[in-house]
């Protein structure tokens, strides 16, 4: 999969490097590892810790893919991983090609 700045939110996350950039959790801030599993409302990430569950809607994430990162907010993936090529579209045409 090519990811770009646009079509990261409507891409499947699983298996990403993430970083939590903002969240309304203040101890999240800063948490970052390898997203390994999700739901409509939470990210899993695999850190040095142990796993660890994030509200998608009330953080930002830095999403890693190759070389590149990409910044997505929660509300812009939070659906269903099978839901959101559907829903996320709005996202994807406000979202600037990069």
């Amino acid at each position: 999969m090519q990811y770009n700045n646009k079509n990261i939110v409507l891409s499947e996350l699983i298996g990403l490097k993430a970083k939590v950039t903002r969240c309304l959790d203040k101890k999240q801030v800063g948490l970052q590892g390898l997203i390994i599993d999700e739901t409509k409302n939470m990210f899993f990430l695999e850190t040095k810790h142990g796993t660890k569950k994030v509200v998608k809607k009330s953080a930002t994430f830095r999403l890693y893919a190759g070389n590149k990162s990409y910044v997505v907010k929660g509300e812009e993936v939070n659906f269903r991983p099978e839901d959101r090529l559907e829903k996320s579209l709005k996202y994807y045409k406000r979202r600037e090609l990069k």
